[in-house]
């Protein structure tokens, strides 16, 4: 068998559209008898309770939205979100704060995912940068009890589930985990974990193993429920960050490399190919998020580097427009905090110095009029009325295998009040352990196809319309699915469609009665 994720939302808007269909609908019923209205009814009903779950519109294994979808957010938090992670990439740490996408529009995305026997629905951030999945326990007690994200929180509670069990800091998960046995272990002693972060917060639980509910692609744009045991952290305490209610969710969703992701774990019980992919829409919020073996659009690849932790790459030159930077040689050599991570748990993307200061330069230049201004001390920003696809050069990142990455100037130029600032970031700025590395996030991964082939081991990406369907593949059957987009409502939003369709209720009985 074979299974796929995918992740996306399209917000409709329930304004005039809703309006002109009630309106409708009033028309119908005023001139229909009591059954009628009766059948209505019921059938409002029944779309009022079938919205408290994802709208099958596509495929997929989790259902994903932007975490900040239609909000504004401080492109400070947004730097500071970054730097985080990159604390805990270069330290070898399994719990960064998930991804986050471009700074004018959406942000970070999350899954609804069911977890344990009866299921029970939880949020966690769908991450490619983190190594486990781990949810917020019953026994915590510094845990955020609400989101601002318009969502419910959840509590793991392994008593609750039939199929919950402990994992025990004598199995071979936790001696992994922890580099080697664990020491003073003792029988039915859990297997632990406490990560401490650059600033300041922290993280500490234990391992579990349960039963993970998620959907199997089974037809064109049609899925069906499958499961899979997964060990993922429940955490027992969070502080600083992770223990804010601020946008909070339940969890983190690994995607990384190592064999505790849970693409790693599926693969290991041979229910899927180590072979995932995600398309973010950087315009209209949502995407894809697929596992299995996609065949259309086509993808060139590059080798991932081994021996690396994260999704390194090699690359080897940046065009600006027509032109080729001159770069020292040495800027692209993998090693110790060096070399170029794709991760889609990053906002922006990060330059070494001799690589920054040239490339904004060039861009600036091509309009020597321009009022430069830095903004909060770190933003390269200026006003420009025209179009800046027009105004300004493309740059092409190119890698080894001949493939290059392109991005657009309304790619990585964002809007901040009446000001357009480049999102391209220097990372000696950011920290001198990282001065030297190359980091491309969201910033240059949205709006493309970007193919993880761990089988492989090649990383690849396209240009493509990510609210448009792919075509994946089953490893067994050979048969071809499209997988799409798929809607994911947030509380927020089925309470709003619960008020309208209450409100419309309302109105039909009144109608009815007279």
């Amino acid at each position: 068998m074979q299974f796929y994720v995918i992740h996306s939302q399209h917000y409709k808007p329930c304004g005039l559209e809703a309006t002109t269909t009630i309106k409708m609908i009033v028309a119908i019923i005023r001139s229909s008898s009591i059954f009628v209205v009766s059948v209505v009814l019921l059938l409002l009903l029944w779309i009022s309770s079938t919205t408290s779950t994802p709208i099958s519109a596509s495929n997929g294994v989790f259902s994903v939205k932007y975490r900040y979808a239609g909000r504004d957010r401080s492109l400070i938090a947004l730097k500071a979100h970054d730097s985080r992670r990159q604390l805990r990439i270069l330290a070898g740490v399994d719990l960064p704060l998930g991804g986050s996408g471009r700074p004018d529009a959406v942000g970070l995305y999350y899954a609804k995912i069911g977890i344990g026997t009866p299921s029970k629905d939880y949020y966690v951030q769908v991450d490619t940068g983190s190594d486990i999945m781990w949810v917020n326990c019953i026994q915590c007690t510094e845990c955020p009890k609400r989101s601002s994200l318009g969502i419910d929180l959840t509590l793991y509670n392994i008593k609750d589930s039939n199929t919950g069990e402990l994992v025990s800091c004598d199995e071979d998960f936790c001696a992994e985990i922890n580099g080697g046995p664990v020491l003073e272990c003792t029988a039915n002693v859990s297997c632990t974990y406490f990560e401490m972060y650059g600033d300041g917060s922290s993280t500490t639980g234990y391992f579990v193993k349960d039963v993970v509910q998620y959907d199997r692609v089974s037809g064109d744009l049609h899925t069906t429920s499958a499961n899979g045991s997964i060990i993922f952290g429940c955490g027992a305490r969070q502080s600083g960050d992770l223990g804010s209610s601020d946008e909070a969710l339940d969890g983190i969703l690994g995607f990384g490399k190592s064999n505790s992701s849970v693409i790693s774990q599926l693969a290991s019980s041979g229910k899927v190919k180590k072979i995932f992919a995600h398309c973010l829409d950087g315009i209209n919020g949502g995407g894809i998020f697929a596992i299995g073996h996609v065949v259309q659009p086509k993808v060139n690849t590059t080798p991932l580097v081994p021996n690396q932790l994260h999704y390194n790459v090699n690359m080897r030159a940046v065009e600006v427009g027509h032109g080729f930077l001159d770069l020292p040689t040495d800027v692209f050599e993998v090693g110790d905090k060096k070399g170029t991570i794709i991760d889609s748990g990053t906002t922006l993307a990060y330059l070494p110095d001799v690589v920054y200061v040239p490339l904004v330069n060039k861009i600036v230049s091509q309009q020597p009029d321009l009022k430069v201004h830095t903004v909060h001390e770190q933003y390269t920003c200026f006003r420009y009325s025209e179009s800046v696809d027009d105004g300004f050069p493309p740059v092409t990142f190119h890698f080894e295998n001949s493939l290059f990455l392109k991005v657009l100037p309304h790619e990585y130029l964002f809007p901040m009040d009446d000001l357009w600032c480049i999102g391209w970031q220097n990372s000696g700025n950011q920290s001198r352990d990282r001065k030297d590395l190359i980091l491309l996030g969201d910033l240059v991964l949205s709006n493309k196809l970007v193919l993880y082939d761990l089988e492989n081991q090649v990383i690849g990406w396209t240009e493509y319309n990510c609210s448009s369907t792919i075509r994946v593949q089953d490893e067994q059957t050979g048969t071809v699915h499209l997988v799409g987009p798929h809607y994911l409502p947030s509380a927020s939003n089925l309470n709003t469609q619960r008020a309208i369709i209450f409100l419309l209720l309302i109105t039909l009985l009144h109608i009815s009665v007279y």
